[in-house]
């Protein structure tokens, strides 16, 4: 099975001329920039914090006021961010390879819309809470719409391809979102309550939180990429994985339960953050190839400095503590994309 894998991702079209000394040298310099980006998060706000402070605040916590800044609203939110882009974006590269659509994203699986439909339906029948009660509730939500969709998509004959997976997640998630809608419009309570996580947004997130998804995504993420010799087979497509001896019907279902892992915490910790899973692959496979060994792990580090850049970003431009990072990826997400779509339409005609 190796072998045969191995072979595909050698006669991969189109796969990029550098080699994997290049790329691992690449994926160290990004992985440098995040480490930086992160720790110049957390010193900024209303009130500078120092390095030095932030590393004592980590090692030594002693009660003082920057030290409770930093371990109560600073970190955890940086540590959200974190978590929260790299598993939006493996999750998303998988979505695409799967299915083989470039467009592909984990919001195709339903799991946005499950995850908010069972938040603002728990808190419409049950009143106010904690977050940590919403987020175990998100995540079934997305669970559960997830494994909806993959059951639908999997009937027929559509089911032999990507095409009923596709349009199950469509039908599901525009249903979901249509139910999500009107309950807001009928309970303005809820709508304040949950107005910044639908909007995507680690405001406000705790160190309890953090910890308590964390383990379900670096699980995720370890899965993921030991998944990637498999990927580069199932991005070849059904009828050529399965003349390498691959049975796409059962990696597929594997590869969907990663996404729900992954896209299902993402979305409990942060909302239903758009196009990190959607852009970050497609630069990605752009930058480096499509052998997805290695577009995993790039999009796993590219995720996660994305959101982190686009949160401090937010914090900076719009003065605002509490300003959705959902907003600000779509504000340069949105327009970034489609110049991107464009230009390779372009360059393939």
């Amino acid at each position: 099975m190796s072998r045969s894998n191995g072979n595909a991702t050698a006669r991969l079209p189109g796969r990029s001329a550098m080699s994997d000394g290049s790329r691992f040298f690449a994926l160290l310099l990004v992985c440098c920039l995040l480490v930086t980006v992160s720790m110049w998060a957390v010193t900024l706000g209303t009130v500078h914090i120092p390095l030095r402070s932030v590393w004592q605040a980590i090692v030594g916590f002693d009660g003082s006021r920057e030290h409770l800044l930093v371990m109560t609203i600073r970190l955890p939110r940086v540590l959200a961010a974190l978590l929260a882009g790299s598993a939006l974006a493996v999750s998303g590269a998988i979505m695409q390879a799967v299915t083989n659509n470039p467009l592909a994203s984990p919001g195709l699986l339903g799991i946005n819309a499950g995850a908010s439909f069972a938040v603002v339906s728990v808190m419409t029948l049950f009143g106010a809470g904690t977050g940590d009660v919403y987020m175990w509730f998100a995540f079934a939500g997305a669970g559960g719409a997830a494994l909806l969709v993959y059951t639908l998509g999997s009937f027929g004959l559509a089911g032999q391809s990507t095409i009923g997976l596709v349009l199950a997640g469509a039908i599901v998630a525009t249903f979901l979102t249509a139910l999500t809608s009107s309950v807001l419009i009928f309970d303005q309570s809820t709508l304040d309550a949950v107005r910044l996580w639908t909007a995507g947004s680690v405001s406000g997130r705790t160190m309890a939180q953090a910890a308590a998804v964390a383990p379900y995504i670096l699980v995720g993420l370890a899965a993921a990429l030991l998944l990637g010799r498999h990927l580069v087979t199932l991005s070849l497509g059904a009828d050529a994985a399965r003349s390498l001896g691959q049975n796409p019907m059962v990696w597929r279902a594997i590869s969907v339960a990663i996404i729900i892992l992954l896209a299902g915490s993402a979305v409990s910790l942060a909302g239903p953050i758009g196009f990190v899973g959607l852009v970050v692959p497609h630069i990605a496979r752009l930058t480096i190839g499509v052998d997805y060994r290695w577009v995993l792990p790039f999009s796993a580090i590219g995720g996660a400095l994305l959101v982190v850049a686009a949160d401090t970003a937010g914090r900076m431009i719009f003065a605002s503590q509490s300003f959705p990072v959902g907003v600000t990826i779509a504000l340069v997400g949105a327009p970034f994309f489609l110049w991107l779509a464009r230009n390779r339409a372009g360059g393939a005609t």
